[in-house]
Parts: C-alpha cells; sequence; structure tokens
C-alpha cells in the first residue's frame, strides 16, 4: 500500500485515490478541483500527495452500449 494520495486523470475526469481509504476515494470533472482536494485529503492524513498528468481529452469516455 502506497501512502501517498494520487490524483490522477482516467477516462476525462480527474479522480482522487487513496490507497486503504476507499471511502475518501472521487471523481472530478475538474482537474483543480481534484487537486484540491487531493491536496486536503493528504494534509488530513500526514499523507504525500502526488498528480499524475495526462493529456486533456476533453470528454468524458465512457464505454458505450451497442
Amino acid at each position: 500500500m502506497s501512502d501517498a494520495v494520487v490524483t490522477r486523470s482516467n477516462r476525462g475526469q480527474w479522480e482522487v485515490v487513496v490507497d486503504g481509504r476507499p471511502e475518501l476515494s472521487a471523481s472530478f470533472s475538474s482537474r483543480e478541483e481534484a487537486i484540491d482536494r487531493g491536496r486536503t485529503i493528504a494534509d488530513e492524513l500526514g499523507r504525500t500527495h502526488q498528480v499524475q498528468d495526462a493529456e486533456p481529452t476533453g470528454t468524458i469516455t465512457d464505454p458505450q452500449e451497442p
């Protein structure tokens, strides 16, 4: 288990992932909002915060049903 709180892009959304604390993990449409939340959680838990950047796609890409 990592001690870091990770903010990363995932299929057009930004998510905050907290290992060992799934109830604190969340998704955001805004990179800035996700980073702010990730920093807050990391500070509260005494963990480091990592941001994994990715190229923006401009859309949320959920799989489409046939």
